[in-house]
């Protein structure tokens, strides 16, 4: 299994630390350029503090990469992206790119999505591998086939166990003490989830096809209140508002990714032109990579929501 530790500075950990029953984090990169191969989905990210503090302090399971508007990546996340506020943020980011830029500029920021993150209190810090160097900006990827790789890994999980119960998710699910290494499923929060069906499909409304990003929402086809999960299967990129027509049953998707328009729009709001001209419509799919809406969940969402 692969690690990777990256470089970040204290603000963002000790805020991301502070904040009760945490589930997911951006580790956000200001270049906004590049791509970050180093791990896949269920692998471990750690984060390691700039010097003088050579410290291990924590990480997360990652799940997802992409490149994204600062907009998109504080709405999704807000504080979890380690910042008060989005001028914070964006501070932050124009200070590392040593650049001062208009504040109407949107401009992209690289995201590495992480899930079930932890934070090691400094008594917890882990002293950086043996191997690291000194000029190393970014961060660095192990293997737990070497044995420096093996022995961070190690390092972490003789530590998770000691970490408060807002720590069960990751503790439950790493490999057994000392066994071997294994891969853990990243269990998508909020703001991945909307990421990762934003980017499944294209970025475009899965019915009108329409790009402007800041009306798109993604949708659960079966409601997290409801025992829907933060999962691609679980859900479509709408226009916002296709989305409260959809949550509140005036539409829905067939099986078959067909659009339904129920009758109620006309019957009760005296219009609907524009809905019932979309009757019918086929209902993209996502990108080759991402996995389809579960026919299953739709079914529940025209047998339990749809209005007919």
């Amino acid at each position: 299994m692969r690690l990777y530790v990256g470089v970040t500075d204290y603000d963002w950990f000790s805020l991301l630390a502070s904040i009760p029953g945490i589930d997911e984090v951006n580790f956000w990169q200001p270049s906004g350029t590049g791509g970050f191969r180093a791990l896949s989905p269920g692998e471990l990210f750690l984060f390691k503090l700039h010097s003088p503090n050579n410290f291990v302090v924590g990480g997360g399971v990652f799940a997802y990469r992409s490149l994204l508007p600062t907009s998109l990546a504080w709405a999704a996340f807000e504080r979890k992206n380690g910042a008060n506020s989005l001028n914070e943020m964006r501070r932050r980011i124009e200070r590392y790119r040593r650049q001062s830029i208009s504040r109407f500029e949107d401009y992209a920021v690289g995201c590495i999505l992480l899930e079930q993150p932890f934070f090691f209190p400094r008594d917890l810090w882990i002293p950086v591998p043996s191997d690291w160097a000194s000029n190393i900006v970014r961060g660095k990827g192990y293997d737990t086939s070497t044995d420096v790789g093996l022995e961070l890994w190690r390092s972490v999980n003789d530590r998770l166990p000691l970490l408060p119960s807002s720590a069960v998710a990751v503790r439950e699910a790493v490999a057994e003490r000392y066994g071997p290494p294994a891969t853990i499923r990243p269990r998508l929060g909020q703001g991945s989830f909307r990421i990762l069906v934003t980017d499944a499909y294209g970025r475009r409304c899965a019915v009108t096809r329409e790009r402007t990003l800041p009306v798109l929402q993604a949708a659960h086809v079966k409601p997290y209140a409801a025992g829907g999960e933060h999962d691609v299967r679980n859900g479509l990129l709408l226009r916002s508002d296709l989305h409260v027509l959809f949550d509140q049953g005036y539409l829905t998707v067939t099986p078959d990714l067909h659009l339904e328009v129920s009758r109620r729009i006309r019957e009760e709001f005296e219009n609907g032109r524009d809905y019932y001209a979309l009757h019918g419509r086929d209902i993209a799919r996502p990108l080759p990579h991402f996995e389809s809406p579960d026919p299953e969940l739709l079914r529940w969402h025209a047998d339990t929501v749809y209005r007919g």
